[in-house]
């Protein structure tokens, strides 16, 4: 099992080239299923996550290959098998993206249901709503999601939950609508970029969907859709992680093939920590000021504040001058990166979905746990400025999301090494 050991105190400036979304990338590669010809999708990351899911396809007749450019080249050679297993399936939540793709194509669906995970329960009861309006018919055997139906047909659907819109939801029902006869209308609609990613290859497929970006959806049903070339979006989170590396070493970074336009929220925040953010033609060049100044923030559904970078804020405001309050709306109990941050001298009182952060002079290097894929960021990043070595342990877990990222950080200064058992 590999772990990372960082020796902290480098002072990082340089450039990094952003990848493509993971959080895009799986849910495009599911839709080519519902696809009649071959796909090639560009600047898809290779990561754990998007290995798995070509196992998930590969498993209900898909092949999935990267060609020496790193482009995926995905064709489906049988439709006979429309089982996502569960073996596939509890590796990574994004595989019940499959569900509505399977759905549409082929009729008939049987997905393994995922589970928790450790940011706590996922539920997908409004995916199942989504496509129960459509006309399927949903049971459950042995743990798994059977769905199937005659004839799917557009409807009018809310997909609005306790906790905001669905962003995995909104892809499925999006994509099954894309084959169902008539209009299908979804209303609270996640408003992510990555959706709006989604929908714009499957409009190159040949779907009609209008409102992407906004609460409301409007996908026309058509008879077939045809293979499609796609690139995928840069990476959000990937790159206000690295926003946040700079900023907690007092470093000064270029990041290419950056959007702003995706991350302002976070960008807001940083500013009013004290992080200077400029756009120069297509980079962007991120440093700050010494002194670092406390911030509240609640984590939002798209264009708020997202989930996904909430520990990578946290371990910046540990060293921020004064205390800062975090809210976490989206999945409240997602502070597994508390008790480890507190390991390295961070002091960081939680009271339910709520965190308040007193910023401290210094973090000490520690052997630290990563738990998840957000919250083992927060913790390079802590190794990155505490004082002596830090070593982390189960990197499998940000190997999930990031590509490389200790050589990303070592090519502009950071003292890091990956160590294998």
């Amino acid at each position: 099992m590999d772990r990372f050991v960082i020796n902290g105190g480098a002072r990082l400036k340089g450039k990094i080239r952003i990848d493509g979304a993971k959080n895009a990338a799986l849910p495009i590669m599911a839709a080519a299923l519902l696809s009649d010809g071959p796909n090639v999708i560009h600047g898809v990351p290779d990561l754990a996550d998007v290995r798995f899911m070509g196992e998930v396809l590969g498993d209900v007749g898909a092949r999935v290959t990267r060609d020496p450019n790193g482009d995926l080249h995905l064709s489906v050679d049988d439709e006979a098998d429309s089982h996502a297993k569960y073996d596939r399936v509890r590796k990574m939540r994004a595989s019940v993206c499959v569900l509505g793709p399977l759905l549409a194509k082929r009729k008939r669906a049987r997905v393994s249901l995922p589970g928790g995970c450790q940011i706590g329960p996922r539920p997908i009861d409004l995916h199942l709503r989504g496509l129960k309006a459509l006309g399927a018919e949903i049971e459950l055997d042995g743990g798994d999601i059977i769905a199937t139906c005659k004839k799917l047909r557009g409807a009018h659907i809310f997909l609005g939950g306790p906790f905001g819109s669905t962003v995995l939801g909104t892809a499925n029902v999006m994509m099954a609508a894309t084959l169902a006869e008539g209009r299908t209308v979804i209303e609270s609609a996640a408003c992510e970029p990555e959706v709006e990613d989604l929908a714009d290859y499957l409009n190159a497929m040949g779907a009609r969907i209008s409102g992407a970006g906004t609460p409301r959806l409007t996908i026309d049903g058509v008879d077939k859709l045809r293979g499609a070339e796609h690139h995928v979006i840069p990476d959000r989170i990937e790159a206000g992680t690295f926003l946040v590396a700079a900023a907690i070493t007092n470093g000064e970074l270029t990041l290419q093939n950056c959007r702003l336009e995706h991350l302002m929220a976070v960008v807001d925040r940083l500013q009013n920590i004290g992080v200077q953010i400029d756009q120069e033609g297509g980079d962007v060049v991120v440093s700050s000021s010494r002194r670092l100044e406390p911030t509240d923030v609640t984590t939002q559904p798209f264009p708020g504040f997202p989930t996904d970078l909430q520990a990578q804020l946290m371990t910046l405001l540990c060293l921020a001058d004064g205390n800062s309050v975090i809210t976490e709306k989206i999945y409240p109990d997602r502070f597994m990166h508390v008790a480890e941050l507190m390991r390295m001298g961070a002091n960081i009182r939680r009271e339910g979905p709520t965190a308040v952060v007193t910023g401290v002079k210094r973090l000490i290097g520690a052997p630290v746990m990563a738990s998840d894929l957000r919250a083992s960021a927060a913790l390079v990043l802590a190794g990155l400025v505490a004082r002596g070595a830090t070593v982390i342990q189960r990197v499998y877990h940000i190997d999930r999301g990031y590509e490389a990222i200790e050589a990303k950080l070592a090519s502009v200064g950071a003292d890091i090494t990956r160590v294998s058992d």
